[in-house]
């Protein structure tokens, strides 16, 4: 027993995660363990792997990179999806502007006129103090109304589907909340007309 100790190799005895111990292993000369196998490479791996990175005679200051100039309308480095994005964000934003001042300049000829109904003989200077101040609610308020009629409209969308289902007969027993739908129609369709008509 004595001299099996001598000639084999021992793998120590090490601690498990969950604190217990594995025990010393014995194993043969010239073992390797699994964790320090080196991976197999074939032939084309070992090929691509040991190719240079440049062409034979490129030297490497040839190939540096160029400190890019900005183009001419984004950042530096972009994409082209990128820059296409950005050019679509800033002409959204243009257009919101555009549609704000188109609104706004409504509201104003509409408080403007108002004010003129009312006070004919008032002088100009005293009409364009309550002009500026009101500009703010109003353009608030037209905004809101936008917002409603454009709910409205989903509304009745979603009332013209339901009754197409029906009539095509994909829905044979409507639910209580479809035929409550159904019958708001009439509503939805006059508050949407007396919105637009405000605006």
């Amino acid at each position: 027993m004595q001299q099996t100790l001598n000639n084999g190799k021992y793998i120590a005895s090490t601690q498990r995660p969950d604190g217990t111990w594995r025990k010393q292993r014995r194993v043969k000369e010239g073992y390797v363990p699994q964790e320090e196998v080196p991976v197999y490479e074939n032939k084309y791996v070992k090929f691509f792997k040991s190719k240079p990175e440049l062409p034979p005679g490129l030297s490497p200051e040839a190939t540096a990179p160029v400190t890019p100039t900005r183009p001419e309308g984004g950042e530096p480095g972009l994409s082209k999806t990128a820059k296409r994005n950005l050019k679509r964000k800033e002409k959204r934003r243009q257009q919101q502007e555009k549609g704000e001042a188109e609104a706004l300049s409504r509201t104003l000829d509409k408080v403007s006129l108002g004010e003129t109904a009312q006070l004919p003989s008032a002088p100009q200077a005293s009409r364009a103090a309550p002009t500026a101040a009101s500009d703010q609610p109003d353009s608030a308020a037209t905004t809101e109304k936008a917002k409603k009629i454009k709910n409205l409209k989903k509304k009745l969308r979603q009332v013209e589907e339901l009754q197409q289902r029906i009539q095509a007969g994909e829905i044979s027993q409507p639910s209580k909340e479809q035929l409550e739908k159904l019958a708001r129609r009439r509503a939805l369709q006059e508050e949407l007309e007396d919105l637009e008509l405000g605006l």
